[in-house]
């Protein structure tokens, strides 16, 4: 199962149905979250707006409750009442837990310490078409009490999570999407984050204010200089033979990879 992800992925409150064509209209695609964002006594009330105001399927995606939540068979149960196939799966631990999705297309999110180290298996899994991990989630389950320094850096053990997750997703072809960055009023630094998630090969940057939508949209958009060389270099590449130099580069298979990337990039940002 498939999902064309777009890169900027906006997180919006399933108990406000007032705000889902807003986020649409801001964000080329939408978590639409019951678990976290939704208080206990306002779950109800938030399944019965996913089926009462539904988005376009193919660029929303549906947060259920944990899959060893008392919510987890509720939500699945209202799943099926809309158009919804995309889902994300919070704390995922092990692909037993995906099996319970057969039929979705799951967002894996790997928040845990159980679910870093379990990445790799959940990559392989027929029904995972992306790995997601969680900077918050993560600290917090190793009993730590911030992901990130006082320079506002991720802590070690956050990149590591974060690039255990994005090896595994690239290992087995899906889409790794980046953490949000907590900090609202941060552009400066969500900009930084995300050029170098586009950089680094993640396919998307989750975010949880529809003010930060544009930064991430403009980080994983090519420059005109980026464009520039990479069409060429392709282009180069069609007289030589082998490794060559262009612009005082060498280059090889992998530098061409690249450049294709960045079109890639630049095409899906049109």
């Amino acid at each position: 199962m498939s999902f064309d992800f777009p890169s900027a992925l906006l997180f919006c409150p399933a108990d406000r149905p007032d705000r889902f064509d807003k986020a649409a209209a801001r964000s080329p695609g939408v978590i639409l979250d019951l678990e976290d964002a939704v208080a206990a006594d306002d779950k109800p009330a938030a399944r019965e707006a996913l089926v009462a105001h539904q988005l376009d399927p193919a660029t929303t995606i549906v947060r259920v409750n944990a899959a060893d939540s008392d919510d987890f068979a509720a939500d699945l149960a209202v799943l099926e009442r809309t158009h919804y196939r995309t889902v994300m799966l919070p704390k995922a631990r092990s692909p037993h837990q995906i099996g319970a999705l057969d039929g979705y297309g799951v967002v894996a999110l790997c928040e845990t310490a159980e679910g870093v180290l379990a990445a790799p298996a959940l990559a392989a899994h027929d029904s995972v078409v992306a790995l997601m991990w969680g900077a918050e989630d993560l600290v917090a389950s190793l009993g730590g009490t911030s992901s990130r320094d006082r320079d506002g850096r991720y802590r070690d053990v956050a990149r590591h999570a974060r690039s255990s997750v994005l090896l595994a997703a690239g290992s087995h072809r899906k889409a790794a999407i980046d953490a949000v960055h907590v900090a609202i009023d941060d552009l400066d630094g969500l900009a930084a984050e995300a050029q170098d998630a586009a950089a680094s090969g993640f396919a998307a940057s989750a975010c949880i204010h529809p003010g930060q939508v544009a930064a991430i949209l403009e980080a994983y958009r090519p420059s005109a200089e980026e464009f520039a060389w990479a069409q060429g270099v392709i282009a180069a590449a069609s007289n030589e033979n082998g490794v060559f130099r262009y612009e005082g580069m060498m280059v090889d298979e992998p530098v061409l990879r690249h450049a294709a990337g960045i079109l890639r990039r630049s095409d899906a940002g049109k």
